[in-house]
């Protein structure tokens, strides 16, 4: 049916990949490329055991917008999946516009030189993409993304009024390494070492960062997971649910860290390993955080030992027909039955299953529009059916637990 080029062969390239592999009445050719062609090789070679699918891969430096357009033009997809580093969403939107290509990320753009991830840098492309009858999809992984859905489908089928929301990441699997990031290093360190952001009666609230002692956290009662301390984080998609959610008082987003984790991450940060700055080394310039990130485990390499279950999901409090509600969305993902599946671990599959039901949603004509749109924007209703078609079933539930005020 279309012809679909992801871009990044990672954890999360590798998850998208094998989806829309098993998906081919909707992707009926698939091409990865990524910097590193030996990565997509692997993948490709896996996809052919796997599925007997044969699926083309290309080296390209996605930093570059010519070697960009000339993938692009070459393989002629209908859709571009955005699976590499924030830091390339720009160039890749700008090589979709120069080919008339739609467009889908996981994660919002963050300039290398400021730890600070926000829409404006994307949401400036709004006019380019309407004028040229493209969609440009922002966020489509996990969180952001089936949480932005969770939020439509609270809007549009449970609240009249939503007042609070509060989304909760927890990651209860263990990998057996004494420190490693689940995603790409450089980028899961520089978003938990910012200052907190939460937004509170119109304005942003900030608190300290997570890895200091003064920082927001309580314990939550995870289904199947059981209690884990959960900390205050700045997430990306509260910039744009507060736009989007009528009604809205407060918006939250909470993680899970282990004791382990954060000791390890405060250690590197007090010795110089988190900076994002050149130093000068033996006579040459390095950047600590890209010289730590060579040194971590590849979060891919993860998989093959990783047991446990991620749970996330949104809590939501407001109004229905004049009485007080208060709902909870959530989904468990199993690691090792991800591995097992498609040799991933369960961080990489939330995010590597919401990216291709979001470009089936566009390619499918069930999402349509002109410009950029996050997922809150969209119908839930067929993004979340297909998300538990493939390996993501979520439920709703009443919530009757406490979260601090």
């Amino acid at each position: 049916m279309a012809r679909v080029l992801i871009i990044g062969a990672g954890g999360v390239g590798n998850v998208v990949t094998k989806k829309c592999a098993q998906n081919q009445e909707v992707f009926s050719e698939i091409c990865l490329a990524s910097r590193t062609l030996a990565k997509c090789q692997k993948i490709a070679q896996e996809v052919k055991k796997l599925y007997n699918i044969e699926i083309s891969t290309a080296k390209v430096d996605a930093d570059r917008v010519p070697e960009l357009v000339a993938l692009i033009k070459d393989f002629k997809p209908e859709m571009v999946i955005n699976v590499a580093l924030p830091y390339q969403d720009l160039t890749i939107m700008d090589a979709c516009l120069e080919t008339g290509v739609h467009y889908l990320d996981t994660a919002n753009y963050e300039p290398p030189d400021n730890p600070k991830f926000e829409y404006k840098y994307q949401w400036a492309y709004q006019e380019k993409f309407e004028q040229a009858d493209l969609m440009a999809i922002l966020g489509c992984g996990f969180d952001p993304g089936v949480t932005n859905a969770f939020c439509a489908y609270a809007q549009k089928h449970l609240f009249d009024e939503i007042h609070f929301i509060d989304i909760l990441d927890c990651n209860a699997g263990e990998h057996g390494h004494p420190f490693a990031t689940n995603f790409n290093p450089e980028i899961n360190i520089r978003e938990i070492t910012q200052v907190v952001r939460h937004w509170q009666e119109g304005k942003w609230i900030e608190t300290p960062p997570v890895i200091e002692e003064n920082s927001v956290h309580f314990t939550f009662n995870y289904p199947e997971a059981g209690p884990r301390e959960s900390y205050l984080l700045y997430h990306e998609e509260m910039e744009s649910l507060v736009k989007h959610i009528k009604g809205l008082k407060r918006i939250r987003f909470w993680m899970t860290f282990s004791d382990t984790y954060l000791t390890h991450l405060r250690v590197l940060k007090n010795v110089g390993m988190t900076r994002i700055d050149e130093v000068e080394f033996e006579g040459q310039k390095i950047v600590p955080l890209k010289f730590l990130k060579a040194l971590l485990p590849d979060p891919a390499s993860l998989a093959t030992n990783y047991k446990g279950k991620t749970v996330i999901g949104c809590i939501f409090r407001g109004i229905k027909d004049g009485q007080p509600i208060s709902k909870y969305i959530y989904n468990v993902c199993d690691h090792a039955k991800a591995y097992q599946e498609v040799q991933s671990q369960a961080i990489s599959y939330t995010t590597g299953v919401p990216a291709m039901a979001g470009a089936m949603m566009v390619l499918k004509g069930l999402w349509s529009g002109k410009g950029v749109f996050n997922i809150e924007q969209l119908d839930p209703d067929p993004f979340l059916e297909t998300i538990a078609q493939n390996g993501l079933p979520w439920q709703v539930v009443d919530f009757e637990g406490d979260l601090p005020e």
